[in-house]
């Protein structure tokens, strides 16, 4: 069984992959029961983070928009995907955004691993 904060940012990566997920996809992908899936999503929420979830057979959970932007999880490709665009932005590709793009791309460049 993961450690719970480690299961939390791997549950937190899962929702925010796909519109929905079973509760029982969700026990199985991060090897726990879905009542620990319950408990997890509750920790989720008194962080600040809205899970909308839908009872039944055919329910599920879902990352709703909130007042604030959950930690992003990319995987390597996505990634690089958005440095480059927000290289493209800092040049001015885009008006208007230009300095925002270069923080954003300075903070994404500071976590990046040395590979990418």
């Amino acid at each position: 069984m993961l450690e719970s904060s480690v299961r939390m940012l791997r549950l937190l990566a899962l929702l925010q992959s796909r519109r929905e997920w079973a509760g029982a996809e969700l026990a199985d992908r991060l090897d726990v029961t879905t009542r620990t899936i319950r408990n997890d999503i509750e920790r989720l929420r008194i962080l600040g983070y809205r899970v909308d979830s839908s009872p039944g057979v055919a329910g599920g959970y879902r990352l709703a928009a909130g007042s604030a932007l959950p930690p992003l999880l990319l995987d390597d490709e996505e990634a690089v995907a958005v440095a480059v665009g927000l290289r493209a932005a800092a040049a001015g590709s885009v008006t208007g955004i230009e300095e925002a793009s270069l923080r954003a791309l300075t903070k994404l460049e500071q976590t990046l691993p040395p590979r990418l």
